[in-house]
């Protein structure tokens, strides 16, 4: 199995790419990473260059051959799973169902509410909406938002609106704030890196799938 960090989590959310590993090791999962990982090239598919795109897609085929390739990364299972030709994908909360399931991953259930966040590219076009689920209801109660699921609203960080109109993208994570905090959940739990960038530091403390279960779930 090939883990593809994805360019956030591996610049600039190291926590997530540390504590995924860490719950690999734990359950005995036999996987490697790229030294020279490069992007996916979800973002220029997103933002319209698709010629650049698909240079970049061509480039790192070399790297997938024959891989089972595991993803932290919404943006990244999306784009590796519908835009590539051929390769086998799973996401981290997929895999993590699993692994609870057949005992390779013990956690200790708490008392904690938390709140889940659907991200665009997973849940809405990718349709992985109770994976992440199952994964935090082993660890802690969910309340859920009034908006989830197909029905979840964006964080405000996909598209390149991050980048191009950061107001907007403002906007959109206080919304989503304002509907996590409501829920009276201690935690705000999203699966995906580029979420969590977005919205990090706005009152509420926000953690992606792995690092809630590398801190709350009783793991040494």
């Amino acid at each position: 199995m090939l883990y593809f960090r994805g360019c956030t989590a591996r610049e600039r959310e190291t926590g997530i790419a540390d504590a995924t590993e860490k719950l690999l090791k734990l359950a005995g999962v036999s996987y490697h990473t790229l030294e020279d990982e490069k992007c996916c090239g979800s973002v220029l598919l997103r933002t319209g260059f698709e010629k650049e795109a698909e240079e970049q897609m061509e480039k790192n085929m070399a790297d997938f051959k024959d891989e089972t390739i595991l993803t932290s990364c919404a943006g990244c299972y999306k784009t590796l799973s519908q835009d590539y030709d051929g390769l086998e994908v799973i996401h981290i909360s997929q895999l993590l169902k699993k692994l609870i399931d057949e005992g390779k991953l013990k956690l200790n259930k708490s008392d904690l509410d938390v709140t889940y966040h659907d991200s665009c590219h997973l849940a809405r076009h990718c349709g992985v909406f109770d994976e992440p689920r199952d994964v935090i209801k082993s660890v802690a109660n969910l309340c859920e938002m009034e908006h989830i699921k197909k029905e979840g609203t964006c964080c405000g960080a996909g598209g390149g609106v991050k980048s191009a109109y950061p107001e907007i993208a403002n906007q959109l994570a206080d919304f989503k704030i304002k509907e996590a905090k409501e829920t009276g959940a201690d935690v705000l739990i999203t699966a995906c890196p580029f979420c969590k960038l977005n919205l990090e530091d706005k009152g509420i403390e926000v953690l992606d799938l792995t690092e809630f279960l590398s801190k709350y779930g009783g793991i040494q």
